[in-house]
């Protein structure tokens, strides 16, 4: 892959034009971008912890919750580094390899962010519409086989686009984002983008069909939810969260999808910038704090840890 990079382009450099209006408040952006990355680590991180120790949270649903923090941490990862770098550096530049790198793990994050919510959807549907026998179909092969599916196809699409990508030479290097995607790339191609395109159409396709799912599991879901006090005391401690994420997730990835394949969005630079990176900030920061404020038992685990450390520290 690394020399067919090579050889399919004459562009060695980007020049990241996302941060040319942001001159004169740097600084300030500089230490909101990094409270806000600490603030990612530390509450995914948390999360993900806390379910790994705690023996009563090996359950499905809190695996796929572990999962789409790592997700969460794995997205951010390829991005604020190197935006951290480029506030403190008076020209922004990237490689063409750190480009088409840092594309594959957001296209790569994005995709798996979806493919884990509808795996959530799956697993409440049967937990709440088919209580007796989601131990029965939600075995701990099941689990496997999701986790793989959530993962392995993201990877697997993304790693098609950044091949398609490569064979493509490109008559431009200017990228007006603060980080590089594919369609960023494209827009210079000196040849047809057929496939490229092809094949964007076809992950739209897939992702409209997953939230199609999604929308069919909540209705069903509902229906039965509102039948018992019980049940809906469940959709609120279960769904809820679910649903404000899947929401949020394609809300901020939506206006980015959009304008990323439609340079005539007629907007500001600054505007276009803060609405195509919310993806990596809203979601990172609210899964794990929506899902630890509403599932008492995360909730009990985590101020159990907190309580454990104080009495330790009192000690000491």
């Amino acid at each position: 892959l690394t020399k067919a990079m090579e050889n399919s382009t004459q562009v060695k450099l980007f020049y990241l034009f996302g941060l040319q209006e942001t001159f004169n408040n740097k600084s300030v952006y500089f230490i909101l971008s990094l409270i806000t990355y600490l603030l990612i680590i530390t509450v995914n991180l948390t999360l993900i912890i806390t379910i790994i120790q705690e023996k009563g949270l090996h359950e499905p649903m809190y695996i796929f919750l572990c999962s789409l923090c790592v997700n969460g941490l794995y997205g951010t990862a390829g991005f604020y580094p190197k935006f951290l770098l480029d506030l403190q550096s008076d020209v922004q530049v990237i490689s063409y390899s750190g480009c088409l790198t840092q594309a594959y793990v957001i296209y790569t994050s994005v995709m798996c962010e979806m493919s884990t919510l509808t795996v959530m959807s799956y697993d409440r549907y049967v937990a709440i519409c088919r209580p007796l026998l989601y131990h029965t179909i939600v075995t701990s092969l099941t689990v496997r086989k999701l986790l793989l599916f959530s993962w392995c196809y993201p990877l697997f699409i993304a790693l098609i686009a950044v091949s398609l990508t490569v064979r493509i030479p490109l008559c431009g290097s200017r990228i007006d984002k603060i980080f590089c995607d594919i369609p960023s790339i494209l827009k210079h191609a000196c040849l047809p983008i057929t496939i490229n395109s092809i094949l964007n159409k076809f992950v739209i396709v897939v992702h409209v069909l997953q939230l199609l799912f999604i929308v069919f599991s909540y209705c069903q879901i509902v229906r039965n939810c509102v039948k018992s006090a019980k049940g809906r005391i469940k959709f609120t401690q279960t769904c809820v969260p679910h649903l404000i994420t899947m929401v949020i997730y394609i809300t901020v990835t939506l206006f980015d999808t959009l304008q990323g394949w439609n340079s005539n969005v007629n907007i500001t630079l600054n505007m276009r910038n803060a609405m195509s990176v919310q993806f990596l900030v809203i979601p990172p920061v609210l899964n794990p704090v929506i899902y630890g404020l509403n599932l008492q038992q995360i909730r009990r685990a985590v101020f159990r840890k907190c309580n454990a450390h104080k009495i330790i520290d009192m000690k000491c």
